[in-house]
């Protein structure tokens, strides 16, 4: 097998560190906002935020495309206002990734909180705790296991995010090409080795996170059960 060029996996971690971090802030904060509140529209939104989990990756490319290509709209603005090109850019990898693993995100955050008994966050309220102080001390930690399962499956899903990429991104070695993009080009020129090697790289990933995430969860019930119920 010829020396490999290990750009594509530095790359799909890059994209997948960098989206997971930006819909953990922005999952936990409309998880947040949504969580035991009813108001007229939540059920649209709420499809709206999960639709991209039901969607073909081609259909939520073709719609990146429309909106950041140079004729869109949030594509004109950016290249215009910031001279930032998404298409064809590593930037479009990172955006294709975020719209596909923010429903994960969101979901896990939404349940981690609607989980938590709200009577505690009121009691802390009722003794002068600002909102600020009760999520810091009471939501975050509470949530917490919910969190990092959303965390761990949004960097998982931004690390195999394929089809939309490969519209909105494209196949530029080292550029655009990330490890599902690699595997698919491999496997399509006969190059097996290569794609056998990226395949083993992404499940040792996948296989790590989960193994990893599973150990931590069992860990934290253990010491959460009291001993006398042990």
């Amino acid at each position: 097998m010829e020396q490999l060029d290990y750009s594509p996996l530095f790359l799909s971690l890059k994209v997948a560190g960098i989206s997971t971090i930006f819909v953990f802030f922005t999952g936990v904060l409309f998880a947040r906002l949504l969580a035991r509140k009813v108001f007229l529209g939540r059920s649209i939104l709420e499809s709206l935020f999960t639709l991209p989990l039901v969607l073909p990756p081609t259909v939520i490319g073709f719609g990146l495309l429309i909106l950041f290509g140079k004729n869109g709209f949030l594509g004109k603005c950016l290249l215009e206002w910031f001279d930032i090109q998404v298409v064809f850019s590593w930037i479009g990898a990172v955006i294709a990734s975020i719209v596909v693993s923010f429903p994960l995100m969101y979901q896990s955050a939404l349940a981690a909180f609607e989980s938590i008994d709200h009577r505690l966050e009121d009691v802390a309220r009722t003794m002068g705790a600002s909102e600020w102080r009760v999520f810091w001390t009471i939501t975050l930690p509470l949530g917490w296991p919910g969190l990092l399962a959303g965390i761990v499956l949004s960097f998982a899903r931004a690390l195999g995010e394929f089809g939309a990429t490969l519209m909105i991104a494209g196949n530029i070695p080292g550029k655009t090409e990330t490890l599902p993009i690699a595997i698919y080009f491999a496997v399509e020129s006969g190059h097996m080795e290569k794609a056998s090697f990226w395949v083993m790289i992404i499940v040792a990933l996948g296989f790590s996170m989960i193994m990893w995430l599973n150990w931590w969860n069992k860990k934290s019930f253990r010491y959460q059960v009291p001993k006398n119920h042990q």
